[in-house]
């Protein structure tokens, strides 16, 4: 099975020594759990689009610096083909920007936060069953975001939240599944990521609480990400019928 990944962003050029860019660090876990997926890497912040949705069996959208609900031209680029990759009934996950973008192209509504930066290591609820998680009521991974969807699309139902973030996981029968959180990012990425930007975007404060979650706080990712490659690797059976 063949799965397209938009490229939204990029890993900053000074982590690019150690870590793989966002779309890698997807091929490498997903293939690593799922040897059947093949990959195809659209760099859409240049314009890189597919010729059509039929290009790919399903779609990734990665994280982004960018914001979702700019206007850019790429990015409204982006939102239409989201909605033909809906149209088509495609398999589609959405991570950090991805979930916006998601949420934008089909009728939500996303800002800059007032509630400031979520970074570190995030606890959210779970509203409905993880597969790779049976029974889990609250699951961790790491967040690096500002802004967040505030109005979901009507077709899509929350599974995560938190007091800090209303609306970290949409899923719409098995074709749509998103994620506020990154969990492609591990611990050590995450604490180099806030290192990075400690005293430039981040205030001291919340990079000194982020430091702590990362330090004391177990993540899920690797479930996570697990469920997102069978996500991918099963085509959908249901309609909107």
């Amino acid at each position: 099975m063949k799965i397209g990944i938009l490229a939204a962003g990029i890993t900053p050029d000074v982590l690019q020594v150690n870590y793989p860019s966002y779309a890698d660090m997807f091929v490498q876990q997903l293939t690593y759990i799922e040897p059947t997926l093949a990959f195809e890497i659209y760099d859409v912040r240049l314009d890189e689009f597919p010729q059509s949705a039929a290009s790919c069996d399903g779609w990734l959208i990665t994280g982004s610096k960018c914001n979702s609900y700019d206007d850019d031209p790429w990015i409204l680029r982006l939102c239409d083909f989201i909605r033909e990759i809906d149209s088509n009934k495609q398999t589609l996950v959405g991570i950090c920007f991805g979930h916006q973008i998601i949420a934008r192209a089909l009728g939500g509504t996303v800002i800059k936060s007032p509630a400031g930066w979520g970074v570190g290591v995030h606890h959210y609820q779970v509203t409905s069953d993880i597969p790779t998680l049976p029974g889990a009521t609250d699951i961790a991974f790491c967040a690096f975001h500002q802004d967040q969807v505030i109005e979901k699309p009507k077709k899509l139902n929350v599974f995560l939240r938190s007091d800090f973030c209303e609306f970290a996981g949409f899923i719409y029968q098995d074709r749509i599944l998103t994620f506020q959180g990154h969990p492609e990012f591990s611990k050590e990425y995450e604490s180099d990521l806030v290192e990075l930007y400690a005293g430039v975007t981040l205030t001291p404060e919340i990079a000194d609480k982020a430091r702590i979650t990362i330090k004391e706080e177990n993540i899920q990712n690797k479930q996570l990400m697990s469920w997102i490659a069978h996500f991918l690797k099963n085509k959908p059976q249901s309609s909107d019928m």
